[in-house]
């Protein structure tokens, strides 16, 4: 059975985005899953999802009417993260701020943690 904890943060207006999203996508039954992935020019990388299944050993919480799902495994990572959206004239875009990255790197999409040793790829 899952786990209720919140783990990391959404902010109004990036729910307002995932259910726009979830909406577009005809997922509006879906929990929003947050996770992190080896990746990108510092080692390690952020991923949302929609997804179906809850696992186990998920940590689940509801924000804003979306049902939320970080892994035990990213918990530790992610613990505190909050997710936002901010709109620009350049376009808008989802922005994560992670208290557990030790260094992120120079285009944005990618961070090093202590918690998860990972070689950095190229930024492609």
């Amino acid at each position: 059975m899952a786990i209720e904890k919140q783990v990391v943060i959404l902010t109004e207006a990036a729910s307002f985005q995932v259910k726009e999203m979830m909406a577009h996508n005809e997922e509006e039954h879906a929990s929003l899953r947050v996770a992190v992935k080896g990746g990108g020019c510092s080692g390690l990388s952020y991923g949302m999802a929609f997804d179906n299944d809850v696992n186990e050993d998920d940590f689940t919480d509801n924000q804003f009417g979306i049902r939320i799902l970080v892994s035990k495994d990213d918990a530790g990572i992610l613990q505190g993260t909050k997710i936002d959206f901010k709109q620009s004239l350049m376009g808008g875009g989802f922005t994560i701020d992670n208290p557990n990255a030790l260094a992120s790197c120079g285009c944005g999409t990618s961070f090093k943690a202590a918690a998860r040793p990972a070689e950095p790829q190229s930024c492609e």
